[in-house]
């Protein structure tokens, strides 16, 4: 974990009220993993006063990306920003996604599932399966997409960059399947066209990811989950972000956010 004072690269809005920015972290770049975090202050002074959670959206050279959404005051500060500033960083931080290690051969078929911003860590993960699917050629799992509307879809012309293929999900049908994202699993799994050998990373809103536990559960696949919580410290300490699990209360800046879903009291 470091606390650096990082150069913001560029901050530009890829969609209505979403934004992608880059930060020069090398430090942090070089250390992070899929699923971890780094918490910013977007001010120098006094307001806001906590730091904001943002996850590892992708790692390039020495840049470290992320994609979020303005939803309060201190995204609404943060989107404002121009390249050539800096943001005091934290990072980074948390337990990241598990899967096979670079070198050597895949085996299990990965399907991703994103609920809104929880597209964020997943394509950080994406390219590391891909980096380990052999051979190079063969399609490196399947992603699902999930989204209000067809205009709060992102990343999916990066997952198919990628290789992966993607289906979507629309709560009001504009795009691809009308319903929520873990129907869309549910559906994908019922298609009886995955082995035992799957395996589901997913993150999203809560009530998401207790569905697709619930449905990975039915089916005997292992799954991991990315949680969204409200952080203070994002560093363990506060003891404001515990979830409970079958071992006790657990904290997701620490022991999180990631977790297996199975240990999960939901």
């Amino acid at each position: 974990m470091f606390q650096i004072r990082a150069k913001l690269l560029y901050n530009k809005q890829v969609a209505d009220n979403y934004f992608h920015c880059a930060v020069s972290a090398s430090k942090i770049a070089w250390q992070a993993l899929p699923g971890q975090f780094v918490n910013i202050k977007v001010s120098d002074g006094i307001e806001p006063l906590l730091r904001r959670p943002f996850s590892v959206h992708r790692v390039n050279g020495s840049g470290v990306e992320l994609l979020y959404e303005v939803v309060g005051q201190a995204t609404e500060v943060l989107s404002q920003k121009k390249a050539g500033g800096y943001l005091d960083i934290i990072g980074p931080l948390g337990n990241g996604f598990s899967y096979e290690s670079q070198g050597h051969k895949a085996t299990m078929s990965p399907i991703l599932v994103a609920g809104g911003m929880g597209v964020a860590p997943l394509i950080f993960l994406a390219e590391k399966l891909r980096e380990i699917t052999n051979p190079k050629s063969q399609i490196p799992g399947t992603v699902l997409i999930g989204a209000k509307t067809k205009k709060h879809i992102l990343c999916e012309k990066e997952f198919k960059k990628l290789g992966y293929e993607v289906r979507i999900a629309t709560d009001d049908g504009g795009r691809g399947f009308k319903g929520y994202v873990s129907q869309l699993l549910k559906n994908t799994l019922g298609a009886g066209s995955y082995e035992l050998r799957a395996k589901i990373y997913a993150c999203g809103p809560k009530p998401m990811l207790k569905e697709v536990a619930f449905i990975s559960h039915q089916y005997s696949i292992p799954t991991q989950v990315s949680l969204e919580e409200h952080m203070a410290c994002g560093i363990g300490a506060c003891l404001g972000c515990v979830v409970n699990t079958k071992e006790g209360y657990k904290r997701v800046c620490k022991e999180g956010p990631v977790f297996n879903a199975d240990e999960l009291v939901w």
